[in-house]
């Protein structure tokens, strides 16, 4: 019998029944889990154990999740640059309380790859926790892609736009790298969600418009003159347009 888990996750939750729960649940199903309550306990975690994903409860007695990601993003090492250290590729699941707008952008801007609502499902939870690992689960075959001044590497988990850095979550990488497969065809809200989230149920395409605005914020909202690569076509979809010339 092969006893290898699944993947390793760090679940992070104040309260120790959901805590527990959450842990031993998904031991049950094939991951290894190891837990943490608090803000500063979970950066600890994370440097100590390096684990596959992070499920993250956003409402923590020292510092809120979504500060969590983004001192994960942003201080991946003490010199590193943006893109470049494990913690900055590091997958993220946040839990909410709240099923408000405001409270969902603002997990996926800090860097978030994910959210579920509480009360949630566990069958819910493990799927959106098996289709992002699916969709971060490793470096691709594919080669570097280029349109225009915009650079990715899929080894290096690296963007470039002008020569400068470009630093975007495990997520938004998955999604900037799809529409530059694609670049000057336009593929629809449904099939960026397929190819990108992989969901084995029914997804909410509205994160596909949240996620191209914070790809379009970070890609083309560099310095002035850059060009626009990412366009909206109303009633179809997206598109990335190579410059022209």
């Amino acid at each position: 019998m092969d006893t290898t888990p699944e993947a390793s996750l760090l679940v992070v939750d104040d309260e120790p029944n959901i805590r527990e729960l959450l842990s031993a649940s998904l031991r049950f199903v094939g991951f290894k889990v190891v837990s943490a309550a608090s803000g500063a306990d979970a950066l600890a975690a994370v440097a100590r154990e390096r684990p596959d994903l992070v499920v993250l409860d956003v409402m923590l007695p020292d510092m809120t999740g979504f500060a969590v990601v983004r001192h994960l993003r942003e201080e991946s090492g003490p010199h590193a640059r943006p893109g470049s250290g494990v913690a900055d590729r590091l997958p993220v699941l946040f839990l909410t309380a709240k099923d408000g707008v405001d409270d969902k952008i603002s997990g996926l801007t800090a860097g978030g790859d994910d959210y579920v609502t509480k009360p949630f499902s566990l069958e819910e939870l493990i799927a959106r926790i098996r289709a992002i690992l699916r969709r971060t689960g490793g470096p691709t075959d594919e080669g570097r892609l280029v349109a225009g001044d915009l650079e990715l590497d899929p080894v290096g988990h690296q963007v470039l736009r002008a020569g400068r850095p470009v630093s975007l979550s495990p997520t938004e990488f998955k999604l900037l790298a799809y529409l530059m497969a694609n670049a000057d065809r336009v593929v629809s809200k449904l099939q960026i969600l397929d190819h990108v989230w992989a969901y084995d149920f029914g997804g909410d395409l509205s994160i596909v418009e949240s996620y191209i605005s914070y790809v379009r914020r970070k890609v083309d909202s560099g310095a002035d003159g850059t060009v626009k690569l990412i366009h909206t076509v109303r009633g179809v979809g997206y598109v990335l347009r190579r410059p022209q010339g």
